[in-house]
Order: C-alpha cells, then structure tokens, then sequence
C-alpha cells in the first residue's frame, strides 16, 4: 500500500501529536489518551429450527471514560473548566453540572489538523496530579478522566 492510500495526504499520523479542545477552547496538548471507544451490545435471539446459528441484533452502545494524561503546564485553562464539574464554579451554576462540547484532535507535523473526535456532553470527573518523590527525577504529569455521551469523528482536508 502507497503513503498516498494511507489518507492525510501521504503522512502518517503518530499517536505523539494531539490537542484536547472543550468549547472552542484549548485545554492544551497531552502525551497520552486512552478510553476513546465505543461498544455495541449484543443480544442473542435463538430463531426455532434455525440450528445452525443465533440472530445476533445490536444493543445499547456505550462509551467507556477517556482519560488523558500530560505532563505539568503552566496553562489554567484545565482548573478552569474542572472548576465548573464541583466546588463553587458548580455552585455558582445553581449545582447544575455544565456539559460541554469537547474534541480530541490530530495534529500533523507541520501543525495542521488531521482528524478530530468530537466529544459530546462532556464533563470532567476526575483530576489526579503529580506525585512528588524526592528521591526520583521523574517528570510531573496528571491526569483528567471524562465522562460523555459518545462522540462524531471529523477528518479535515488540506
């Protein structure tokens, strides 16, 4: 198969490149994304006389959480949108969660977007940060677990 077969105008994206988005506005870049799936389930029907198989009809579709991590930034814009899932930016909304519109885009590597999940009704429900050791060297990173109601898949043209 040719690069130019692979889609994206020959290049070949790497899992090393993302931008997480919510409403428009950037979250920032995280090192790595994991959850972004959907499942079907399945319901078996046994027809009569029919031996040789089970009918096997779709179900509910679910999608798991998605969590993302990265390393320390010195960007509030996370906190910021946290902030509006607990605590008083939930309480100053009337204790009414705010769902968001979210994306998880592929960047090219000359900066280009290639592709982007569009995460629908999105909230943050859980933010772990850096674990200090002084007897390690190890970057700082944390972590943002979100939940949603599925997502759409966009890839854009160059």
């Amino acid at each position: 198969m040719s690069l130019t077969q692979m889609g994206f105008n020959g290049e070949i994206p790497t899992t090393s490149n993302f931008l997480f988005e919510v409403d428009g506005v950037s979250i920032g870049m995280f090192a790595e994304v994991a959850g972004l799936e959907v499942r079907v389930d399945v319901t078996t029907y046994r027809e009569g006389g029919e031996n040789g198989y089970e009918h096997q009809l779709p179900g509910r579709m679910t999608w798991p959480h998605i969590i993302l991590r990265r390393g320390v930034t010195n960007s509030d814009a996370l906190f910021q949108w946290v902030s509006k899932t607990a605590g008083p930016g939930f309480s100053a909304n009337n204790n009414k969660l705010s769902r968001s519109t979210g994306a998880i885009t592929v960047i090219g590597s000359d900066g280009s977007r290639l592709r982007s999940w569009n995460l629908v009704q999105v909230f943050a429900v859980r933010w772990s940060g850096p674990r200090f050791s002084a007897t390690t060297n190890d970057p700082l990173d944390e972590e943002l677990e979100l939940a949603h109601h599925g997502f759409t898949s966009q890839t854009f043209s160059s």
